[in-house]
């Protein structure tokens, strides 16, 4: 006689075979397997289980068929890139201070991306004064994809061309964002931290009452969850704090400059590479009154 574990284990089989494969009721197939997690969720565990891991993947799979890649691309104002006439020197520092191992580059401006450096390429060159370090010599082809590229569509396409970095395009061809190949893994199996990633309690920092500090890369769903409900932005495409004093300075700040946003709070760059900014202080709204 078939048991309740059984029952469950045989409706999460079906799915995943059925989604795997094919069938006409997608959707519905979706609901069975999300809905036979839940039901493990509840259940006791039993020998040979899905761990609670294991399932959570399971979800962001189901979750991937609605996410294109303007869903998970870097926005367009937080790329680092470098211009096509940048030197080899230069080249070196700039994949230095941004700490990737691929870099877009541009011709006339952002929308016009020529290529990108690998930084593999870059050290051999560095290394090994025979080889060509001409601007040709080293930079390759990314992807260009559209922004409704389905995330899946997306993953198969990289691992088929062997590019691990895309540039997403919105439909005037104008540059919308850059998205890797980690971005798309990190959708299946969460955050992925390596060796050079800042700690995740140096994201947003209470330094003292009405003082925070904050990586500019700081979601602002995080930052009004944490510091201020109302430390928003009008333009709903602006998704991090980085893109939010960028919107009302309308250019990059440097370092000790600020921009106050309309609740008060006055935004200071406190680290900028000329590109971007880096970190920024948040500093409350005087209290009328206040000594």
């Amino acid at each position: 006689m078939a048991t309740q574990q059984d029952e469950v284990g045989s409706r999460l089989w079906r799915g995943m075979r059925a989604l795997i494969f094919g069938d006409d009721g997608e959707t519905s197939l979706r609901d069975q397997i999300e809905e036979a997690i839940d039901e493990a969720e509840t259940n006791h565990p039993v020998s040979g289980d899905l761990s609670p891991h294991e399932r959570q993947m399971l979800r962001n799979l189901l979750q991937m068929g609605d996410r294109t890649a303007g869903d998970i691309c870097v926005p367009r104002g937080e790329i680092i890139s470098v211009p096509s006439t940048i030197s080899f020197e230069d080249l070196i520092r700039a994949f230095a201070d941004a700490g990737h191992s691929r870099l877009p580059v541009y011709g006339d401006g952002l929308d016009e991306v020529v290529g990108m450096y690998h930084i593999k390429d870059v050290f051999i060159a560095d290394v090994d004064e025979t080889r060509d370090r001409s601007p040709a010599a080293l930079m390759r082809t990314p992807l260009f994809v559209p922004e409704s590229m389905g995330v899946i569509d997306l993953l198969a396409r990289m691992r088929a061309d062997h590019i691990h970095l895309a540039i997403v395009v919105d439909e005037f061809g104008g540059t919308e964002g850059l998205v890797t190949i980690e971005d798309v893994v990190e959708e299946i199996v969460g955050e992925i931290e390596d060796e050079h990633d800042e700690e995740a309690d140096r994201m947003l920092i209470m330094l003292e009452e009405g003082l925070w500090e904050a990586d500019s890369r700081l979601e602002l769903e995080e930052l009004t969850e944490t510091v201020d409900a109302r430390l928003t932005a009008e333009e709903d495409e602006i998704d991090t704090l980085g893109g939010l004093v960028f919107l009302i300075a309308g250019r990059v700040l440097k370092p000790g400059e600020s921009v106050v946003h309309p609740t008060g709070w006055r935004l200071e760059c406190i680290d900028s590479d000329g590109r971007r900014v880096r970190r920024v202080r948040l500093h409350a709204p005087e209290v009328p009154g206040a000594p």
